[in-house]
């Protein structure tokens, strides 16, 4: 234990500011107070490492979409790294994983309601009744259908697809596959063009712009069923365009028409939050 705690002193100490190799003052970048607090964490093995901010703790899905939306008590690493990915913005697991490598529980708190317990990030999940923990979603998303019937039972068809988009530094998203076709999704779209352009020399290749991933996250989900019905039953009047489920064990993400996002959102909602399910 430092001498300062031992003595029952609380150090107060700045975060987010860092030198660089050659000793030159600079920043960790977004989310370095948050990384400065898991490497201090660490360090000291504590407890629980809080990170304040202003909200309370992991929401069940963004409130400026649902008004309904409330905070959720427990969260696994694992769930807050596919909320963190698909859109939500609360906390980001990479700058806190000093914190996780140590497997030290992690709470987010309401600076501005002190009182209120936050959500607790834990290494594991826990058991619980409800196997729906939160719904993120990322608007802004090109979908890209890539057809040739030369994939059917050809090797490397899908080696020379990624290759297109590591060429061209592009990240994707989702993807499903069928015999013959490839469906994928682009958060960024800078080398759109370029991408295209060379899909063409392996396929024909349809856009399909201004769509948004919708992702239910939640411990459990893969091996329970009915989930999957209760989640498409709930959207049963809107059309899906993509689906995939199984990658990971605690989320379902699906395709669909960005206007339809907030009326999407507030079923799903309803469905796995309401008055009958708290």
């Amino acid at each position: 234990m430092p001498p300062t705690i031992a003595a029952g002193e609380v150090p107060v100490m700045g975060g987010f500011i860092a030198a660089s190799r050659g000793g030159e003052t600079t920043t960790l970048g977004r989310g370095g107070s948050d990384y400065s607090a898991a490497i201090f964490a660490a360090c000291l093995k504590a407890r629980e490492l809080q990170i304040w901010t202003d909200v309370t703790g992991v929401l069940t899905c963004d409130p400026r979409v649902c008004p309904e939306a409330r905070s959720l008590k427990t969260l696994s690493y694992e769930e807050a790294a596919e909320l963190a990915y698909f859109g939500a913005k609360v906390l980001h697991p990479k700058t806190i994983q000093p914190a996780v490598d140590l497997e030290i529980p992690v709470r987010v708190c309401n600076s501005r309601e002190p009182n209120e317990p936050g959500t607790m990030v834990l290494p594991a999940a826990r058991s619980t009744p409800r196997k729906i923990k939160s719904i993120a979603h990322k608007t802004g998303i090109t979908v890209l259908h890539i057809t040739s019937a030369r994939m059917l039972g050809a090797y490397g068809f899908m080696s020379a697809i990624f290759q297109i988009f590591e060429r061209h530094r592009t990240v994707v998203d989702v993807v499903t596959t069928s015999e013959v076709s490839v469906s994928l999704t682009l958060d960024n779209t800078d080398s759109l063009d370029a991408v295209v352009a060379d899909l063409s020399r392996i396929g024909s290749v349809d856009i399909e712009r201004d769509q948004a991933v919708i992702c239910l996250v939640g411990s459990g989900l893969r091996q329970t069923a009915g989930v999957a019905a209760q989640i498409f039953s709930a959207i049963a009047d809107f059309n899906v365009s993509m689906i995939s489920h199984g990658a990971s064990g605690v989320n379902m993400t699906f395709v669909i028409d960005q206007g339809v996002v907030k009326d999407v959102i507030t079923k799903l909602h309803r469905t796995f939050f309401g008055e009958d399910n708290r």
